[in-house]
């Protein structure tokens, strides 16, 4: 989710009516160490973009962006080559996690645009990084244009972080709603909602694999008394420091939880390589220059095969394969021009 990212490089997105298109550059922006990736092209430039992800056709991406003068997130959807970028939520509050419905018919977000039209406070950077629950934060479905918005959450508190399963029949989200931060799935259409997960602590950005039986998502437990005090006093403020999180999975029915990583650092936004059998996600492991400087890496379900993607200074992040893997999307620093500045890039995929 790119709500963590803002709060780890201190950054946030904007957007409004203006599109941030330009001609994709030429040149391949690969480094030379980037061996998986060929053709590296980008697709939006300037302001902040992140969470891009394919429509299941794989001619489209549905993204959150920030620029020019409206100072909160918006979602965005664009073709693949970063042509005809127009903005498809309300324009009002902050949004965040958008996805594509299989279907293509619908789309999927979460906004604060009922709880305010205002731009949310940010979080009091004085207690750290901290990330904010906004509790404004409602889940909707639209249909691409935007048009024909439904609200599919209405318990108080964070309802965000939300994807859809292949089939799109299941919903698996984050929610504060029982008073701790845990992942929920329901029906496509809000009914049905069940708890996944239930030990103290954050367990959010939740994904089904391709077949449906798994759930992969980041978390982080406390353990000992500072550290569970900690968390709670910040949840009492809304607040989380998401400054250490491991990937994890279960089973789509909340059993079988297991943790994938052990890295002692902040792991976060993982997908599924299209076979599932494989996990791509984002880290700042071994991190030099900053906590900011993260990276894209892979693993095996059962933790093995470790391997880097990505080698650029900055930030790697929110990466997604395209429905037949042919195609991987990410958000990125590489090439800014400004600082912070992060942007989506797409490229060939090689095995």
């Amino acid at each position: 989710m790119k709500n963590i990212a803002a709060a780890l490089l201190a950054s946030t997105l904007v957007c409004l009516g203006t599109s941030n298109a330009q001609t994709t550059i030429a040149s391949d922006l690969a480094t030379p160490q980037e061996t998986h990736l060929r053709n590296v092209k980008q697709l939006t430039f300037g302001g902040q973009n992140a969470e891009a992800y394919f429509s299941a056709d794989g001619t489209n991406l549905i993204y959150q962006t920030s620029h020019g003068d409206v100072k909160c997130d918006q979602i965005f959807t664009m073709n693949v080559d970063g042509s005809d970028q127009k903005m498809v939520s309300t324009g009002k509050g902050r949004t965040t996690c958008s996805y594509f419905y299989p279907d293509g018919k619908k789309i999927l977000f979460s906004s604060t645009h009922l709880a305010s039209p205002d731009c949310p406070p940010r979080p009091d950077f004085s207690k750290g990084y901290v990330w904010a629950l906004y509790p404004g934060y409602d889940i909707f479905t639209a249909n691409p244009d935007g048009t024909n918005l439904k609200q599919l959450t209405t318990t108080p508190g964070y309802d965000a972080e939300a994807t859809i399963s292949e089939d799109g029949k299941k919903i698996v989200f984050t929610s504060l709603r029982n008073g701790d931060l845990d992942i929920y799935s329901m029906d496509a259409n809000g009914k049905h909602v069940k708890q996944l997960t239930h030990e103290l602590g954050y367990d959010g950005g939740p994904f089904y694999s391709p077949d449906r039986k798994w759930i992969i998502y980041r978390a982080y437990h406390p353990k000992t008394d500072k550290e569970i005090t900690e968390y709670k006093d910040l949840l009492k403020q809304n607040l989380i420091r998401p400054t250490s999180l491991e990937i994890w999975t279960m089973k789509a029915d909340g059993s079988g939880k297991r943790q994938i990583t052990n890295l002692g650092a902040a792991s976060f936004a993982p997908s599924f390589y299209p076979d599932g059998k494989r996990i791509i996600f984002s880290s700042n492991v071994g991190a030099t220059g900053g906590m900011g400087n993260f990276e894209l890496y892979a693993i095996n379900l059962d933790g093995t095969n470790f391997e880097r993607i990505t080698y650029s200074d900055g930030f790697d992040g929110f990466p997604m394969f395209s429905p037949v893997g042919k195609k991987l999307v990410w958000a990125s620093n590489r090439n800014a021009k400004a600082p912070h500045e992060t942007n989506i890039f797409i490229a060939d995929w090689v095995p």
